[in-house]
């Protein structure tokens, strides 16, 4: 494979059909980042969102968890439901340290790069040294691409990628048409032994982030991509043999359109619902609403004590007082599962639950 940019001509990339798109999808991305603006409090979206796109990525590779073993689970309390719940967190924290490291730094580098798929697989393993890694058809068993297989070649290809993600000013397209570009770059190099595929969809929100089009990681793409799962892998490699990038770009504005609205139409839902919590919150319980208090029921639709208590710095007797209170006007719901006891934001649950 080429080191970037591609050698096309940008008038071959940029098509008619590219710019008329673009147009439309880049007005749907600033609607979001304006919707996502009015939400209070940016962890709230952060911390449900993330976990959303967590939980999707992580399907794509055959890891499934239910929305109930996502929301059981937390990296705060270290408990985690399942296995496949512990790998779906894992990523959430990957794609909130990247966002953490963009925001400040504004650049994506190799060794931030290299320590997202560190935080997702739990290992140090690194780029990959021993040759041998190829892609092959599930259905078939068929090798259907085989990505560079020396180590010095990988590097040099990252090297060069991590150049045209943060300073390559020659190259004058559209950020959007850029990210789809860098995805493409990143999954043919396939530079780690796993995990390749989520550390991508990764890069992806982190460059919208980088280039401002968002100001924090709520848009889930990977919904996308499973529903359109064939077609995203067939034009993979499509685009590999004939360097026609056109199909390839349009199917990635899609994905952004499509996953904007949806995203939108979301933080209006979970946004009403936050009213509704509020008003029942100050006109049946006034002594102990608060702000915070709402906002920790929208950070962890299955809340508990011990994250009352941390959010809000009160004592255990007060945070099961606060809890137990809003279960009486039915705002949440107490369920008792194993040794441990959660109280379920329904409402909440229920938006995020209907995503699927």
């Amino acid at each position: 494979m080429h080191p970037f940019p591609p050698s096309v001509n940008i008038e071959s990339i940029e098509t008619r059909k590219v710019l008329k798109r673009l147009a439309t999808v880049r007005a749907c991305l600033a609607e979001l980042k304006g919707v996502a603006k009015t939400i209070p409090n940016e962890n709230i979206l952060i911390d449900t969102l993330s976990l959303q796109e967590a939980k999707d990525s992580s399907e794509i590779e055959n890891i499934v968890t239910t929305h109930d073993e996502l929301y059981q689970s937390g990296q705060q309390l270290r408990v985690f439901s399942s296995a496949a719940a512990k790998e779906v967190h894992r990523y959430a924290k990957a794609l909130k340290r990247g966002y953490s490291h963009v925001r400040d730094q504004g650049i994506i580098s190799l060794n931030l790069i290299i320590e997202i798929q560190e935080i997702i697989e739990g290992n140090n393993a690194g780029i990959r040294k021993v040759p041998g890694t190829v892609l092959k058809d599930e259905l078939t068993n068929k090798v259907v691409y085989e990505p560079p297989q020396n180590h010095g070649d990988i590097m040099s290809l990252l090297s060069n990628l991590e150049k045209f993600i943060n300073n390559e000013p020659t190259y004058d397209v559209d950020p959007l048409v850029k990210m789809a570009l860098i995805h493409h770059q990143f999954e043919s190099i396939h530079p780690f032994y796993d995990g390749n595929g989520r550390t991508g969809r990764i890069i992806n929100l982190l460059y919208l982030i980088k280039e401002k089009l968002l100001s924090m990681p709520v848009l889930y793409l990977s919904r996308y991509i499973i529903k359109h799962r064939e077609e995203y892998y067939h034009l993979l490699q499509s685009t590999r043999d004939s360097q026609n990038w056109e199909p390839w770009v349009l199917y990635m504005l899609n994905a952004v359109e499509q996953t904007s609205l949806e995203t939108i139409a979301l933080i209006g839902e979970i946004k009403l619902t936050m009213q509704k919590v509020k008003n029942s919150l100050r006109d049946q319980q006034p002594k102990i609403y608060s702000q915070d208090l709402l906002n920790n029921l929208f950070r962890h639709p299955y809340t508990r004590i011990t994250l009352v208590q941390q959010d809000l710095g009160v004592s255990r007797i007060t945070a099961t007082r606060y809890l137990e209170a809003l279960c009486d006007i039915d705002v949440l719901t107490k369920v008792k599962i194993g040794r441990n006891s959660y109280y379920v934001n329904h409402q909440l649950f229920g938006i995020l639950g209907a995503i699927d």
